[in-house]
């Protein structure tokens, strides 16, 4: 993995701040760049507005570009310049993205969903699991909603052995019968199946359909 597509993994660019962070649009891409090392090198930052990244560092003496600070081994000179390097993209960073906790986009926009109604941000209290994320009220502890990833063959009998995220809400239980009978909604996958259901995050059911199960489940923490 490259460098720069560790540091800004599991994160999105806000494009609205990268202007005001001092990038300028070129042809589709934003660019920037800065002079590092008592401007004897020089560090280049594209940014597409598919979220690709592309770095390179160019060397001001010899007018090319240095890759030494790529080796795995370093020597004590490359490694200032990777330093640099790395300094400037964790300050893009901070400054210019927003993080991704999952790895499906409509978990993501949930997730940003629940942040935007409640303030609360998932946990990952699993260190081995760290694709399983728990929103809790922050009032009591209790859970009201857990995104997680399973293969998808655990909860469609006869499908395809492959990653899907799904959320776990609780909800009424006289309600989970009609529920389940609803595309997309499923008993729940590890958990109490007479309290609970996962919602499958494949963009079959929208974004503000699921919401109002979050609303639902949310309340069963209000007491």
């Amino acid at each position: 993995m490259l460098i720069e597509e560790e540091i800004f993994q599991k994160t999105s660019i806000d494009f609205d701040k990268l202007e005001s962070f001092g990038f300028q649009l070129k042809e589709n891409e934003y660019f920037i760049s800065k002079n590092i090392l008592n401007d004897t090198f020089k560090i280049e930052v594209k940014i597409d507005k598919n979220n690709h990244i592309k770095c390179k560092i160019i060397d001001l003496n010899f007018n090319e570009e240095y890759v030494l600070y790529r080796l795995e081994v370093k020597n004590d000179f490359s490694y200032k310049v990777y330093n640099e390097f790395v300094n400037f993209l964790k300050q893009i960073k901070d400054s210019c993205t927003y993080m991704n906790f999952f790895f499906t986009p409509q978990a993501n926009r949930i997730s940003k969903l629940i942040y935007s109604k409640y303030n609360d941000l998932p946990d990952f209290p699993w260190p081995d699991l760290n694709d399983s994320g728990v929103f809790r009220n922050p009032k009591n502890n209790k859970w009201y909603g857990l995104i997680m990833t399973i293969k998808q063959n655990k909860i469609i009998a006869n499908s395809l052995e492959k990653d899907v995220e799904i959320i776990n809400l609780k909800l009424p239980k006289n309600e989970i019968p009609f529920l389940i009978k609803t595309t997309g909604i499923f008993p729940a996958y590890h958990m109490n199946k007479n309290n609970w259901v996962s919602i499958i995050l494949d963009d079959t059911l929208n974004d503000d359909v699921i919401m109002e199960y979050i609303i639902k489940s949310h309340q069963f923490t209000e007491n």
